[in-house]
């Protein structure tokens, strides 16, 4: 049959459709053409080759950079479904695929956890290649939900079907050298992230109980950002550190003793249960028998 009756046919290759992922995934094309070990250059060829076969704007230029359009953000979608299948049908015939697993945290966890975690997943999972993202909870299980992330690791309650508790983290009081309760009849200023955050919500609730008049005396987005408060003496935070005191700061043990967090590994639906379990089981050795790191500042993420 000739193709004026069939019409022209529109394909979408694989190459192509992992670059336009990668671009959204990693928050750019040149982020995407490292992930991919391409050149920015083909990263964008690729764009435009999926941009001609559909006749529509997938990605256009906003300020210096680039944000995705409606059809874009259909498209996607139906990209993620086609790698998806197009993988587990190589995966069936026993060829491996090199696929990226996306890996975000919370800054909670992921100063002391992380650098061990990717050296366990080298193992545990040798065909993927994992990515790690540190952003807000909130900011987390919206990747999780959009598709941008596979797994998060998030503090609290595994209370959704997509959880997997894997264990929980100590928690402690940490103040600046120097600094000294206030009065019985004074509150005591708490340093916290801005809310919602789990630790924030601890603290507060901690000292509620145990009658201990409390206040928010400083705020920050970031973990950098709390030590440099708590450093500056304007309070004392809560945070779970395996042990390791930030550096010019020291542990608090006359204040309430907190309960610990749950730390769960969060799916994104449609995840391969493997790479969940597998990823799952390697922080609960962690926690289990943390390695023994030396005292040195705390990472902080972007």
């Amino acid at each position: 049959m000739s193709s004026s009756v069939l019409g022209v046919v529109r394909t979408l290759d694989i190459a192509p459709l992992r670059s336009f992922v990668a671009v959204a995934d990693c928050g750019g094309f040149q982020r995407a053409a490292a992930a991919l070990h391409l050149s920015q250059g083909a990263v964008s060829q690729h764009v435009r080759r999926l941009e001609s076969a559909l006749g529509r704007t997938l990605v256009e230029r906003q300020g210096r950079g680039s944000r995705f359009t409606a059809d874009g953000q259909q498209l996607l979608s139906h990209a993620r479904h086609i790698l998806a299948r197009h993988d587990e049908a190589v995966h069936s015939f026993g060829a491996q695929t090199d696929a990226t697993v996306v890996i975000g945290s919370t800054e909670h966890a992921a100063a002391q956890l992380l650098p061990h975690l990717a050296t366990e997943l080298e193992q545990a999972l040798p065909h993927c290649q994992v990515r790690f993202r540190i952003d807000r909870g909130t900011k987390l299980r919206e990747g999780l939900a959009t598709g941008r992330i596979d797994l998060a690791l998030l503090l609290g309650p595994a209370d959704d079907p997509a959880a997997t508790p894997v264990g929980e983290l100590t928690l402690t009081w940490y103040s600046a050298p120097g600094w000294t309760p206030p009065p019985a009849h004074q509150p005591v200023p708490i340093v916290a992230f801005d809310d919602p955050c789990a630790l924030r919500t601890r603290a507060l609730q901690t000292l509620s109980r145990h009658a201990v008049a409390s206040v928010i005396g400083a705020e920050a987005i970031q973990l950098a950002g709390v030590q440099a408060a708590v450093g500056a003496g304007l309070g004392v935070a809560l945070m779970a550190t395996l042990g390791q005191t930030p550096v010019g700061l020291v542990a608090r043990y006359d204040l309430p003793t907190p309960a610990p967090l749950e730390l769960a590994v969060w799916s994104r639906p449609g995840l391969d249960a493997e790479i969940s379990h597998r990823t799952s089981t390697a922080l609960r050795r962690l926690l289990v028998a943390p390695p023994a790191v030396p005292d040195l500042e705390l990472a902080t993420g972007a």
